[in-house]
């Protein structure tokens, strides 16, 4: 498998910020970590293993990207503001600096699915619905969609407006909800064990159908816990049975 590590100086974060890339071809795969984890965490956990004959067919083009979760909601020394704060600087370097690289990097703009695990999953889902006319679709696994699961009490603005839950409801703008309507690849995925929440994504799930959104939601059963063997399967299943 062909494997790149690339990085640059964020200035948008004010550090450096690392990215690897899987494969050749096919549609972009944005991952982001879970946690306070890093851009290599997928491969340490061997999910990178787990989808390899996808990405060594040409299916998809992984890109993990490094987090700052330690730097915001993760880091109790920190005032809650600061950590909105931050969490919207990533939410910019994201769109402004990743996204741009990953069509340059592909030689022209092509899909980009975003996935993620636990906090990764909020990550993946809230970088779709504020952006779903540069991201085409989703596969969140094991996913909170409520921010204020990690804000311990404190709400502002930009909590509010980085928490799916709470603004989707309130989106009424028709350009974004007709980009969201054209989406083919929306996925949520959750088992029922220790340390899950499928009520997030059942909740989301009825967001998405009120307006109108199509989507999967899909529960796995109550053995399945919050961690990597579950998703080292979850994502290859979606990548060959959705994609």
């Amino acid at each position: 498998m062909h494997r790149e590590i690339h990085h640059w100086h964020s200035p948008r974060l004010d550090k450096n910020m690392e990215i690897a890339v899987y494969g050749h071809y096919g549609f972009a795969l944005l991952m982001f970590p879970t946690a306070a984890a890093d851009y290599l965490e997928y491969e340490r956990f061997y999910v990178i293993d787990a989808i390899s004959p996808f990405i060594n067919a040409g299916k998809c083009k992984v890109f993990s990207i490094n987090s700052i979760n330690h730097e915001s909601w993760l880091n109790d020394s920190m005032h809650p503001r600061h950590k909105a704060i931050r969490h919207q600087q990533f939410n910019g370097y994201v769109i402004e600096e990743v996204v741009p690289f990953i069509h340059s990097h592909c030689a022209g703009r092509v899909p980009i699915i975003v996935t993620g695990a636990s906090f990764g999953a909020l990550h993946s889902a809230n970088s779709l619905f504020r952006r779903p006319d540069l991201i085409d679709g989703c596969i969140a696994m094991s996913g909170s969609y409520d921010l204020k699961d990690y804000t311990n009490g404190y709400w502002d603005e930009d909590v509010y407006f980085n928490s799916p839950l709470d603004y989707l409801p309130g989106l009424n703008d028709e350009g974004m909800l007709a980009h969201l309507r054209a989406k083919q690849h929306i996925h949520f995925v959750s088992g029922q064990g220790a340390y899950e929440k499928p009520s997030s994504s059942v909740d989301i799930g009825r967001i998405l159908s009120a307006k109108h959104i199509p989507h999967t939601i899909d529960l796995w059963g109550h053995d399945v816990s919050h961690d990597w063997p579950w998703w080292r399967q979850m994502l290859p299943h979606y990548l060959g049975t959705k994609f």
